[in-house]
């Protein structure tokens, strides 16, 4: 499963400092990575076991902004 983040994350060092946190979270296996140049400020996690609620108290620790982006359908016609 993956899960998609709009975070108010914007700079490298920000990331930094998340890190070893999201590393811990994740279990060290560093399936976690954001998108910095996305208007959202994307964070996406893949895991089996992790759910919203525990990551986004990770980034509000921080004062980071952290709310899941749900699945969307683009519909073509």
């Amino acid at each position: 499963m993956v899960l998609v983040f709009k975070t108010s994350v914007t700079k490298d060092y920000e990331v930094a400092l998340l890190t070893p946190h999201l590393n811990t979270l994740t279990h060290g296996n560093g399936n976690w990575n954001f998108d910095l140049e996305d208007c959202d400020n994307i964070l996406r996690i893949e895991s089996v076991s992790l759910e919203v609620w525990d990551v986004i108290p990770v980034l509000e620790k921080f004062q980071f902004f952290c709310e899941e982006l749900e699945d969307m359908i683009v519909w073509k016609a």
